[in-house]
């Protein structure tokens, strides 16, 4: 199930909304809010699942022109880890608001009102596609470089190695250095059964371990990497890969 969080201060408008979007698809379920409270509410409402996209209006005050509530909570929603990436629409009729949504809160698209039936439809259609590829089931992890957000998947992770002022991540493809930011930080961020920190300046992905020297002490990574293996973590590795 598709789930799209719609805020929209006329109850006419959220109303219309919510039926073209959930005309696409009985796999999509609107969940319309009046209010940036209501809508604080659904977003905190932890006995949901979570959102898959975001529909918000940018002014939620007909009487003043100046309002950007929606902007407001669109900053709220990116500040959580598990809406870092979900697409957010930004429906508006202020078109100096646009870049603004775009630069600062990596928007997936914005609606200009007025807007017709076929527009919903299309940007819903778009959505529904996107949660069906199942992307945001894989678990992961977000960086930022360069004030850019990054999501790195953690099935694309064999290593990250401290450097220094931040770690190298060694991907599948590529290698990314991410500055200010420690391997204890991101121990606290990445899955405890995936992950294996198996030095002071190192942390393995198991799934890429080819084997384990342990006359060397030295792990061989699938990809070819050998890391060293420090004193202090021999026994909590041998416990974790039962050798």
């Amino acid at each position: 199930m598709t789930r799209i969080l719609i805020l929209e201060d006329s109850k006419d408008c959220l109303k219309a909304i919510t039926v073209m979007a959930e005309s696409v698809s009985e796999h999509v379920r609107a969940v319309p809010v009046n209010s940036l409270k209501e809508a604080r509410a659904a977003l905190d409402d932890t006995a949901q699942p979570p959102f898959q996209a975001f529909l918000l209006d940018i002014n939620l005050d007909s009487n003043n022109n100046d309002d950007i509530s929606g902007i407001t909570f669109a900053r709220e929603i990116r500040m959580r880890k598990e809406y870092v990436f979900t697409p957010i629409i930004m429906i508006t009729s202020l078109a100096n608001m646009e870049l603004t949504a775009y630069r600062e809160l990596h928007c997936y698209q914005y609606l200009v009102k007025p807007y017709n039936e076929e527009d919903i439809q299309k940007l819903v259609g778009k959505l529904l596609f996107l949660s069906q590829q199942g992307e945001t089931r894989d678990a992961f992890v977000v960086v930022k470089k360069d004030s850019i957000n990054y999501k790195l998947f953690c099935k694309d992770i064999v290593c990250i190695k401290a450097v220094p002022r931040g770690v190298n991540f060694v991907l599948l493809k590529e290698e990314m250095k991410v500055l200010y930011l420690s391997i204890r930080q991101l121990m606290e961020k990445l899955p405890s059964d995936q992950f294996l920190q198996v030095h002071r300046m190192c942390v393995v992905n198991q799934d890429y371990i080819d084997y384990v020297d342990t006359v060397n002490g030295l792990i061989c990574m699938k990809n070819g990497e050998q890391v060293e293996i420090g004193i202090t973590y021999k026994n909590e590795l041998r416990k974790k890969l039962r050798i």
